[in-house]
């Protein structure tokens, strides 16, 4: 078996304006399914060939295949990120809401830092939040580069901070995209999900 495009969980006009059918048009179908292509192209005929995602990721970064990591990272990266927004607004309940305020102090200086590491970061990444032990850290990785091969990284929620994830919506207003998506487009039970340590399982797939 090879490497799929993961079908998106919610239509492509469900975000309206948020993000446009246009945009999940051109990052999903196109960025993301590219990502697909190369990896299953790499991988054929080698002893990765039938290998998990994650395990392909990780031995690409192992063996210093930089072609090969920067492509199947990125269809990890993605298909966690699609999982991480949700068109109907949620806010964080339960344990999550109560391991949000005892690392950051309250939700919405929680959102602020946030905001701060997605619209700081320099170039191309990912904004993370994720689990480090018993605390909930921000962080962010630059190009590919996937909490996928780090221990101390269990992935919460990410938010995409290349261009192609909002240029045709928000042009090259990056602050703009990000307050769009933390205020009304984020899958906190997807997060909260995430809490059980099992974030990389929920985006990996066979080969």
């Amino acid at each position: 078996m090879a490497f799929s495009l993961p079908d998106l969980p919610y239509s492509k006009d469900a975000f309206g304006e948020t993000i446009s059918a246009e945009t999940f048009d051109y990052h999903h179908g196109k960025h993301h399914n590219a990502y697909v292509t190369k990896t299953n192209d790499a991988v054929e005929g080698t002893d990765l060939a039938g290998a998990k995602l994650s395990e392909v990721i990780a031995s690409a970064k192992s063996q210093g295949n930089q072609g090969l990591f920067n492509n199947s990272a990125q269809v990890w990266n993605h298909s966690f990120y699609w999982q991480c927004l949700s068109p109907e607004p949620q806010i964080p309940q339960g344990k999550l809401a109560a391991m949000i305020e005892d690392s950051f102090g309250s939700k919405d200086e929680m959102l602020e830092k946030f905001k701060a590491e997605a619209t700081g970061h320099f170039a191309s990444g990912w904004a993370w939040l994720i689990k480090n032990g018993d605390n909930l850290e921000i962080t962010s990785l630059h190009d590919a580069d996937t909490p996928v091969v780090y221990d101390g990284m269990q992935p919460l929620l990410t938010l995409d901070v290349w261009e192609h994830a909002y240029y045709l919506d928000y042009q090259n207003a990056r602050p703009d995209y990000v307050d769009a998506l933390l205020d009304k487009a984020i899958n906190w039970e997807f997060v909260a999900k995430n809490l059980d340590g099992e974030g990389v399982s929920r985006a990996d797939q066979d080969g």
